[in-house]
């Protein structure tokens, strides 16, 4: 059965049949976002959902979405998304944070210009009627300094367009690294020594705790006087009202704003002031960029439903086209290792530690982890995934770790999950051979090469003989078929363990027959639904 998309805002029609072209049965209904109720309750049907800026993916409208697994938005921004509430249900967020970069970028340049000649002022009098050539003094921006806070795709563009200008470029991102700022042309510097050089600032960071008013009324003391700000970022990385009285002061020549602390904007301290720009966040409006970010979500949501291709995704690892055929056996495999972790452990788990070991270590762990996390996690809560489980483990005090490590035995590739209780240590390793298929290879310390099926059982035992004849005799008198078997020990005498792939549920009156014997020690019943 196709996957079912609903589009729910204004979309073009290229994108829309980018979803019919790949399979996916798509309902555009532009207007629907805008109609909470009705979109409440249809929502239940559809596997994905494409919005831009109008539909309201709110905590209640997600619990409404019993089959969803994806939402798209066409965008960079998704304040109208709860993504907390989204992880939580296992429902991939995803954006399209490149399709309106130059747009954006564009903006800036267009907001430092108008703000630098006072454009609009200049306008709203000549249009009157007056001719005030003396009061729209301006400046030039040749060999000014452009103080750029935020370094990522949209701040490249604008440092590229303003060096373009003749403009000198000091940036600040904690993240941008010598060798980029030296491939952009650009001087790497401290926050407050940008402050301090600029001539003009323009912010190109998202809103999160670190970032909310980064331009403060502390932040306004440490920059020249005559500096103009520009955001076409986020609201809320400037105080608005702060900047206010600067520009009254005269500390500040001028500001250019598209976005603010509350949208829409009826009203700001920058409201009124002299040379102050604003415009009603059109960063991302132009013709191609909207056609961009639509057509850019339709491939998005089409790749994950039909593919499994995970991109721009803001609540799970990113799984491109080219590797989710070579990734998929290890996912499989890291969630069955995690399936028998969660299955055979009866205390609360208080730490993972997954080890990567040979090729596969060079691939996308975080999608790795995520999934042996979502198979632990999957016995305690059966609604849970990918999206999903680092959220649940983090929400139970799970502490998780990685280690990543060259080829250190036969093996070419395994993965390892050392899990702790309160009371023990579990392990178990597996891989991925040729055929494709995922196996267990240790358990306990004990070597053994199991194939991994829906049905399997679980005992260990003291190495004795009688083991396998028990184990036969009660699984013929329950009428349970084996359809392989597998034995390991440390030593001879010792422990031993013995998993056994069998072709339908057993039944917890057999599994307490075998206990009765006295040989075994343990014996469980598990299933894994990844295989």
């Amino acid at each position: 059965m196709a996957p079912r998309v609903l589009v729910s805002d204004k979309l073009s029609q290229t994108a829309v049949q980018i979803f019919r072209d790949r399979g996916v049965d798509v309902d555009f209904l532009p207007d629907l976002g805008k109609d909470k109720e009705k979109l409440l309750e249809v929502i239940g049907q559809y596997d994905g959902l494409a919005i831009r800026s109008a539909t309201k993916a709110t905590e209640k409208i997600i619990e409404a979405a019993t089959n969803l697994k994806v939402i798209g938005r066409a965008g960079i921004g998704v304040d109208n998304v709860d993504i907390p509430a989204a992880s939580r249900k296992g429902i991939i967020v995803m954006n399209t944070p490149f399709g309106n970069s130059i747009t954006t970028a564009e903006h800036a340049i267009t907001l430092m210009l108008a703000c630098a000649r006072q454009i609009p002022a200049a306008d709203a009098s000549t249009q009157a009627g007056k001719w005030e050539k003396s009061k729209f003094m301006g400046i030039e921006i040749t060999n000014k300094t452009l103080g750029l806070i935020g370094a990522g795709n949209i701040g490249k563009i604008v440092a590229d367009r303003a060096r373009g200008l003749k403009m000198k470029v000091v940036a600040y991102d904690p993240f941008l690294s010598q060798e980029t700022a030296d491939q952009m042309g650009v001087e790497k510097v401290e926050l407050d020594d940008l402050f301090a050089r600029a001539d003009f600032i323009t912010m190109h960071v998202p809103l999160t705790d670190k970032t909310r008013n980064i331009i403060s009324a502390e932040a306004i003391t440490k920059m020249k006087n005559g500096v103009r700000i520009i955001n076409c970022a986020r609201g809320g990385l400037v105080d608005e009202a702060a900047l206010a009285e600067a520009i009254k002061s005269g500390k500040v020549a001028g500001a250019a704003f598209d976005v603010f602390e509350v949208e829409p904007a009826k009203e700001s301290p920058l409201f009124g002031l002299p040379n102050v720009v604003c415009t009603p966040h059109l960063g991302a409006s132009t013709t191609e960029a909207q056609e961009n970010v639509a057509i850019q979500v339709a491939e998005q949501i089409s790749d994950y439903l039909v593919n499994g291709a995970v991109t721009n995704a803001l609540n799970m690892p990113s799984i491109s086209a080219e590797e989710a055929p070579l990734l998929t056996p290890f996912v499989k495999l890291a969630e069955s290792l995690g399936a028998f972790v969660g299955q055979v452990t009866d205390g609360p788990i208080t730490k993972i530690e997954i080890i990567y070991d040979g090729a596969v270590s060079k691939m996308n762990i975080k999608a790795l982890s995520s999934a042996a996390i979502a198979g632990l996690i999957k016995s305690q809560v059966s609604d849970v995934n990918m999206v999903s489980a680092p959220i649940m483990a983090k929400e139970r005090g799970i502490q998780i770790s990685e280690t990543t490590q060259d080829k250190s035995g036969v093996f070419d590739s395994y993965i390892k999950l050392n899990v702790t209780t309160e009371t023990h240590e579990r392990s178990i390793a597996g891989t991925v051979f040729s055929d494709g298929k995922p196996r267990f290879i240790q358990i306990k310390g004990i070597n053994l090469d199991a194939d991994i099926g829906r049905h399997m059982i679980y005992v260990t035992n003291k190495d004795v003989p009688g083991i396998i004849g028990t184990l036969g005799n009660v699984l013929g008198e329950a009428g349970v078929n084996i359809a392989n078997f597998q034995l390991g020990r440390d030593e001879a005498g010792g422990n031993a363990i013995a998993l056994l792939y069998v072709d339908e549920p057993v039944q917890q009156e057999t599994l307490d027959k075998l206990l009765e014997g006295g040989l075994f020690t343990k014996a469980r019943a598990l299933t894994f639904d990844a295989v």
